[in-house]
């Protein structure tokens, strides 16, 4: 039984549906109706209507619905030349009410896994053109990015040497990996995944969902297969937990990092730093000190995206906090330098 197209034949007949009206259908426990309720206003296709024994649900954008909830909707489709997901971000939020009266919180977390997950577009789809939907509504933020590119799942069952697309979903779950690969769709998707209420990827024929509301993932099989990528994230406003929280509890050995009122260090030798997402995991936090102190004994080598994300993005964004980078070895100096040749570096404390 198809309970989301159930769902919406009944919206089409009565204009309003109530989660009561399924359950009384199909027999179903609420638990499992719920579910699918959540997937289409995940989607952005209905709308949810009064709180409690009050709830029911309209389709999206009629003008009842419009009337009722008040949505803010941002639509971009992006020329993948010379994009910078920082720059699209930051326009979002001058040109828009979508990070209006949220808190800073709820305001990190979908920057942070906007901005993944639009890099990770911009960088390994190989695709012309970039569609992005950010939604906010009473309750959540919801943010897509689609493209029409060679597919995620794909795109790491030819870069990891795989045999299928389920060896690639089962890959990309892990997270922890070593290679290249892994920095730009593992380490950002991985995070992102955690900190989310929901998280669809579809590519092809296939969908890889992660639903934390109830704690589980998904994989399913589409019907209408989809051309490159679309990711949907959804959090709410309410959330509780903290990007923070979440590298925390999910950090290996591999981005060890202390913290004082006014340094962080980076202390695993050996560790190659070349992403952006690893980048803005280190940064997390940091905007509470005047001076950041970054250690780089040890480190040979950064990568020019981990670089400049550290100091020239993250630094524009907070322009007043002084960065100091200090013990960097040559390879580290010349790729700083190559992003911000002013920047005044301090070795052998």
């Amino acid at each position: 039984m198809d309970i989301k197209n159930l769902i919406l034949d009944q919206l089409r007949e009565k204009r309003i549906v109530r989660a009561s009206d399924i359950i009384q259908l199909t027999g179903l426990s609420r638990v499992y109706v719920h579910r699918f309720f959540r997937e289409l206003l995940d989607e952005g296709k209905i709308v949810l209507i009064g709180k409690a024994n009050q709830a029911h649900y309209l389709f999206a954008g009629t003008d009842e619905a419009e009337k009722k909830v008040k949505v803010y909707r941002v639509h971009r489709l992006l020329q993948n030349i010379n994009l910078r997901e920082d720059i699209v971000l930051e326009e979002i939020k001058k040109g828009s009410a979508i990070f209006d009266e949220i808190s800073s919180n709820t305001a990190g977390i979908v920057a942070y896994a906007f901005t993944e997950m639009l890099n990770n577009a911009i960088e390994h789809s190989k695709s012309k053109a970039i569609d992005i939907l950010m939604v906010k509504t009473p309750e959540h933020i919801r943010f897509d990015v689609s493209d029409r590119g060679i597919g995620i799942f794909k795109n790491i069952v030819e870069k990891k040497g795989l045999n299928t697309q389920l060896e690639a979903i089962q890959d990309l779950i892990k997270g922890k990996q070593t290679t290249s690969l892994a920095f730009h769709s593992g380490e950002g998707i991985y995070f992102t995944s955690r900190i989310a209420d929901y998280l669809d990827f579809r590519s092809f024929q296939k969908r890889l969902i992660f639903d934390n509301v109830i704690d589980d993932i998904f994989v399913k099989d589409i019907k209408r297969a989809v051309s490159g990528t679309k990711v949907s994230f959804t959090i709410r406003l309410d959330l509780e937990k903290t990007l923070t929280d979440v590298f925390n509890k999910y950090s290996d050995d591999s981005f060890e990092f202390s913290k004082t009122s006014v340094k962080v260090k980076l202390f695993r030798e050996g560790v190659e730093y070349m992403s952006r997402s690893q980048a803005r995991r280190i940064a997390v936090g940091l905007e509470k000190f005047k001076v950041v102190e970054l250690d780089f004994n040890g480190v040979e080598t950064i990568g020019q995206a981990f670089a400049d994300e550290i100091f020239r993005v993250w630094h524009a964004q907070h322009p007043d906090i002084r960065i100091v980078p200090v013990n960097a070895g040559e390879n580290v100096i010349f790729m700083i330098k190559h992003v911000i040749p002013d920047l005044q570096l301090v070795n052998n404390l």
